[in-house]
């Protein structure tokens, strides 16, 4: 009879377990030490002029853009928490063509960001909302909201036609890309989300957990697209962003980059773009316009909601539509 062999304990395989090894306060206190060891250092290094002017774009963009950030959050959770989907299944029309329209429209009143949308989006399609209005109502309910409108005015309080333009054209690409859906989209690209309810928390937990959650996911983008466009307004030189900014049709296309691979919240943005003063308006029409829609978080969330099918369709057809869109828009109102 064959012998088998015993595996070792867990003790035995993994001794290193029992060792030192690095957790949160440790490297908090380590980090703390080695800021107090190079404050000389530290300290010069913030006395330049470009970390000076770095420094004033990074606290300017946050200062102004926190308050319709933590605006914004509260009222997406309440939204998302308190109004049940089937509302929304019996205010859209019933014909298709008729309730794109309608759905783009509706974002206009109901204040949330993009985190918000899709699965707001997910819900009404798994109510039984026609995907072509689901699709209108994700991209234009996170760009033309009152919350999003009103941070928009306040950073551009000397061009307030750029408030009407960021409505017009999100909510011209949000329409698009729902008829886009309905003549051409198939079944078989969009995979039915799945629920996964609150069970077990009450209203006010799941409220306040969607607070915490959207607070600390919108923040943390926030704070990379500050640092991002203090960092391109300090660092790079001059010449580099006039020629880029000379340029119609790359200054257009370089934003609409810009603004996916920032994935800055809705909410926030505006105070972003406001910031690129060398580009024109309708260059940062398009970091508008695109922002909202897609970008490298959204494509995460679309995919984990919709499929990954859907997804890489999707994500190029609503890039191409809103950079057209912001054009469009922009050559008409800006």
């Amino acid at each position: 009879m064959a012998v088998t062999e015993e595996a070792p304990p867990a003790t035995e395989r993994r001794p290193e377990r029992d060792g030192w090894h690095l957790n949160s306060p440790l490297a908090l206190t380590l980090l703390l030490v080695l800021v107090v060891a190079l404050q000389g250092p530290v300290r010069g290094a913030l006395g330049t002029p470009v970390m000076q002017s770095w420094m004033t774009v990074f606290v300017a963009v946050v200062v102004q853009a926190l308050p319709f950030l933590v605006l914004g959050v509260l009222l997406s959770a309440a939204i998302a928490v308190f109004v049940p989907p089937s509302f929304f299944a019996r205010a859209l029309p019933a014909r298709p063509a008729l309730a794109v329209p309608v759905a783009g429209l509706a974002g206009a009143v109901l204040p949330g960001c993009e985190c918000a949308s899709v699965p707001v989006a997910g819900a009404l399609v798994r109510r039984g909302v026609t995907p072509a209005a689901a699709i209108a109502f994700l991209l234009s309910a996170p760009a033309i909201n009152p919350i999003v409108l009103t941070a928009t005015a306040v950073a551009f309080p000397r061009n307030p036609e750029m408030v009407l333009a960021r409505f017009a054209g999100s909510l011209l690409v949000a329409c698009a890309m729902g008829w886009l859906w309905q003549r051409l989209g198939r079944t078989d690209w969009l995979r039915p989300p799945t629920h996964h309810g609150p069970e077990g928390r009450t209203r006010a937990e799941a409220f306040w957990d969607s607070v915490r959650h959207d607070m600390v996911h919108a923040g943390g983008f926030l704070v990379l697209g500050a640092m991002a466009a203090a960092t391109l307004k300090a660092v790079a030189p001059a010449s580099w962003l006039r020629t880029a900014a000379d340029n119609p049709v790359f200054s257009v296309l370089a934003l609409a980059v810009l603004a996916v691979v920032l994935s800055i919240c809705s909410e926030a943005d505006a105070f972003v773009a406001a910031s690129l003063t060398q580009f024109s308006l309708t260059a940062r029409l398009a970091f508008l316009v695109v922002g909202p829609m897609i970008d490298l978080k959204l494509f995460a969330m679309q995919a984990g909601t919709f499929g990954r099918g859907f997804a890489l369709r999707f994500a190029p057809a609503t890039f191409a539509l809103a950079v057209t869109g912001a054009v469009v828009t922009g050559a008409v109102l800006l």
